[in-house]
């Protein structure tokens, strides 16, 4: 490993799960760090201070560590007076790229945006991934304190740096998703949880599966989480800010009634939408499968509107209209006919559904609009899809 010949004051401003852990890993490396944070919270393996200026004010490097850019920018703000001409700042927290870029910009040479893959063990274990973007001359000088914390990789600047990272904990999102998802099918299907997690754990999932047990089978009373919810969405908002593209992960973290500071696992675990919420849905499909438009009268709002192309002209039916189309007796060929429901969203009082019907040679897909009033769902409007 890369060592300095003397030492060197190291101040790390955040000490939260990452920060205090790279604090750590820091010191007992043999760098002599000093350590803030805004919570107060202190970690017994470095030194502390309650003033952020009184950390940086000998530090030849300063480490961000921080939850957000604002948060960097009021740090770096509140500092500015007392950073040496010499000190440079590795930021490795998780930020927009356009922020990225804007500090790059402030502080010139003297910065490297450097945010890392991997949680608190990999940190303790000086084995993160670092996405290192800076001045050649600031990222020499910077190197033997990175690679003590784990494996550089140069990135062309700022801005990508942070689109990288962004990009990587969209991967980790869609993997607690897909483990969300798994959950509640073995769930509906009456397997027990152990034994699915067993068979998960060998498959794609296998690592988050393992390394997240505790929490997946509610026995993390003793395991500190490492990565939380309301960190990890809000990652994914600044994600798709920044893309302008729709990101499914982003809602489903956000909506999740899980609490912000739970692990991400916990997110996983999340039981599937109430009954009371399909309840509509499946007296619309009563209502195909019986013919009987009394099914449709339960599902839908009285003013709601059923919508698409009907023999290539655009229609808007009024629920009467729509009803009207219903002769109270099964189709001829309702035994071969099948109804699924593809996905619901559940967003507050509001929610999405789609639903693909395979009505013999036809296959329709249908897209709700839900709204909960008072103590029930119903649906507000369709659209649908007829594929030829």
């Amino acid at each position: 490993m890369a060592r300095m010949t003397t030492p060197h004051t190291i101040a790390v401003l955040g000490l939260g799960r990452m920060g205090g852990a790279i604090a750590t890993r820091l010191a007992t490396q043999g760098w002599d760090v000093v350590g803030w944070t805004r919570s107060g919270r202190t970690s017994g393996a470095v030194k502390t201070t309650g003033d952020p200026n009184d950390a940086v004010a000998k530090a030849e490097f300063v480490f961000l560590a921080l939850f957000d850019g604002p948060a960097c920018r009021q740090v770096l703000d509140d500092v500015r007076g007392s950073l040496r001409t010499d000190t440079m700042v590795l930021n490795t927290s998780t930020i927009a790229p356009a922020e990225a870029s804007k500090l790059s910009r402030q502080l010139g040479p003297a910065y490297v945006h450097a945010p890392v893959l991997g949680s608190v063990p990999a940190a303790a274990a000086g084995a993160l991934q670092i996405l290192a973007a800076g001045d050649q001359d600031a990222l020499d000088r910077a190197r033997p304190v990175l690679e003590a914390l784990g494996t550089v990789r140069h990135v062309d600047d700022a801005s990508t740096a942070a689109a990288l990272k962004l990009i990587a904990n969209n991967s980790l999102a869609g993997a607690v998703l897909a483990l969300r998802d798994s959950l509640r099918q073995a769930n509906a299907l009456g397997l027990p949880r152990t034994q699915a997690l067993d068979v998960l754990e060998l498959g794609q999932l296998g690592g988050l599966v393992a390394r997240k047990r505790p929490f997946l089978v509610n026995q993390s009373d003793a395991v500190t989480a490492e990565f939380t919810i309301g960190a990890l969405a809000k990652d994914m908002a600044l994600l798709a800010a920044a893309s302008h593209t729709p990101l499914r992960s982003a809602a489903g973290l956000a909506d999740s009634p899980a609490a912000p500071e739970a692990d991400i696992a916990v997110a996983a675990t999340v039981p599937a939408v109430e009954d009371a919420v399909l309840e509509p849905l499946r007296a619309y499909i009563r209502g195909h499968a019986t013919g009987d438009p009394t099914h449709f009268r339960d599902a839908f709002l009285p003013t709601a509107h059923i919508e698409g192309l009907r023999d290539g002209a655009f229609v808007s039916w009024r629920l009467d209209e729509y009803c009207a189309l219903f002769p109270g007796r099964p189709a001829p060929d309702e035994p071969t006919r099948s109804r699924r429901i593809a996905a619901i969203d559940v967003h507050g009082t509001v929610a999405t559904a789609t639903m693909t019907l395979s009505h013999g040679s036809d296959t329709f897909t249908d897209i709700f609009l839900l709204v909960r009033t008072d103590d029930s769902w119903r649906i507000a409007n369709k659209a649908y899809h007829r594929h030829f």
